[in-house]
């Protein structure tokens, strides 16, 4: 169970309900950026799950990076990296929808000896799934999290199963993408998945809600943070499915 967080205090929820690594971002409503090297520092002192960094210098659903944007990415997984990231989540495509070989090649060399991860970017790919997910593993990934080309993963469980199936041991499949306690358990059964990727997310109410000039200067959006029970609950699912296998 990978946990995606954005924050220090999502940190300790997820790692208080049992997740098995995390997935460290900022800003997890533009889709998850590269976090701060101070938020991985102040967690490598807390706790001992692995972290796993993205690496994604900015906004935008593309993926598709220049050279300056490609050093800047290689200079904060050569960082992280020295201050003890456990693997890096990273996805670059080009033009055409496809894998952008040679950034991905340069992200894995940057890591090694650490595992990178590709992320959802493939469920925007234009590339033949099955074919994608190869080259993937190819290129040294260990792990792919995917939607199955939906929206949610839910609606996409299909060909995830698929990938799965086919890749076998050459590369782990992650379902991920809108994976709540409602729809884990059909995910899993359908799919057989081993490891799965969700955010378990809450809005959380802070006591200046009525803060009217706050509300007047900017727009108001909620707050998502961790649950800890969300957490636990999405555990217990996962431990049920094992012992269905």
């Amino acid at each position: 169970m990978e946990i995606c967080v954005d924050s220090v205090e999502s940190a300790i929820n997820a790692v208080n309900g049992g997740a098995h690594r995390l997935e460290l971002c900022s800003a997890l409503s533009e889709g998850g950026l590269t976090p701060s090297l101070g938020l991985l520092k102040t967690l490598k002192t807390m706790v001992s799950i692995p972290i796993f960094v993205m690496l994604r210098p900015r906004c935008g659903y593309d993926f598709q990076y220049s050279d300056l944007e490609i050093r800047v990415i290689l200079e904060d997984c050569t960082l992280f990296k020295n201050a003890g990231a456990d693997g890096f989540v990273f996805g670059a495509l080009t033009s055409t929808g496809y894998i952008d070989i040679d950034a991905c090649v340069s992200v894995i060399l940057t890591a090694q000896p650490l595992p990178v991860t590709f992320h959802r970017a493939f469920d925007v790919a234009t590339q033949d799934p099955i074919e994608m997910a190869q080259e993937i593993a190819d290129l040294g990934f260990k792990r792919l999290l995917t939607s199955g080309r939906s929206p949610v993963a839910v609606d996409g469980q299909w060909l995830i199963k698929a990938l799965i199936e086919t890749m076998k041991n050459r590369l782990i499949i992650m379902p991920g993408a809108g994976i709540q306690v409602e729809n884990l358990k059909d995910i899993l059964g359908t799919t057989l998945a081993h490891e799965f990727h969700g955010s378990a997310k809450e809005v959380k109410q802070y006591p200046n809600k009525n803060n009217t000039k706050l509300h007047s200067i900017y727009k108001e959006a909620p707050i998502y943070v961790t649950g800890r029970d969300t957490v636990q609950k999405l555990l217990n699912i996962y431990k049920n499915h094992l012992k269905l296998e």
